[in-house]
């Protein structure tokens, strides 16, 4: 499996969009993140660009437009991001986040048969 590449939170407005509709114009995406971020075509444009490098996302020339295609998808960003807070606050420890987190929740009966069914499959594998 290839090492996704390091998406920052401002660069992942520019994916959502991508993940939710693609293929999509600079434009289209200048237009959409202008108004939802209040960012200039500017920055848009920088974070295109700094997707593109990091083979995040790929261009195609349509006639006088820019077509953009995500290259990860929204799965890969999630594990990636996931490894990411684990390995930032908890050491890599995911039993400690489970324990920390299954402290701290409230369960329904319903949720602990899923929990227990999900252990006793990784116990087997």
């Amino acid at each position: 499996m290839h090492e996704s590449p390091h998406i920052t939170e401002a660069e992942s407005e520019v994916m959502k969009l991508l993940w939710q509709k693609e293929p999509m114009s600079a434009s289209e995406i200048i237009s959409e993140l202008t108004q939802q971020m209040q960012w200039s075509d500017q920055t848009v444009k920088t974070f295109l660009n700094r997707l593109h490098k990091k083979k995040a996302i790929r261009f195609e020339k349509s006639g006088r437009n820019y077509l953009y295609y995500p290259l990860v998808s929204h799965d890969e960003y999630l594990k990636a991001e996931n490894r990411s807070f684990l390995n930032r606050v908890y050491k890599g420890a995911v039993g400690m986040l489970c324990a920390k987190f299954l402290e701290e929740e409230t369960l329904s009966e319903k949720d602990i048969e899923e929990l227990q069914q999900i252990l006793e499959n990784k116990k087997k594998s």
